[in-house]
């Protein structure tokens, strides 16, 4: 059987405030090197990707590079 607690009427004592120490994500994030490249792609393709980045609400292009990063980092895994 569970023990019943018992509350009372006694004020809440409040604690000190912390300030916030966690950096932003923008300071914490690890920027990749980047290289500009330019690629002819399907109109259909690129249709499917801008679909779906607006649903995201991210740019398209970022959506592309993220796709092919994990593509990459898949294929290196399965090596």
């Amino acid at each position: 059987m569970k023990k019943k607690i018992k509350y009372t009427e006694e004020p809440i004592k409040l604690g000190r405030r912390v300030h916030d120490f966690i950096p932003s994500p923008a300071e914490i994030a690890l920027r990749e090197r980047t290289k500009r490249v330019t690629i002819n792609l399907n109109e259909g393709s690129l249709r499917i990707f801008k679909k779906e980045a607006t649903r995201l609400a991210i740019p398209y292009q970022k959506l592309l590079r993220t796709v092919v990063d994990l593509y990459a980092h898949r294929y290196l895994t399965s090596k």
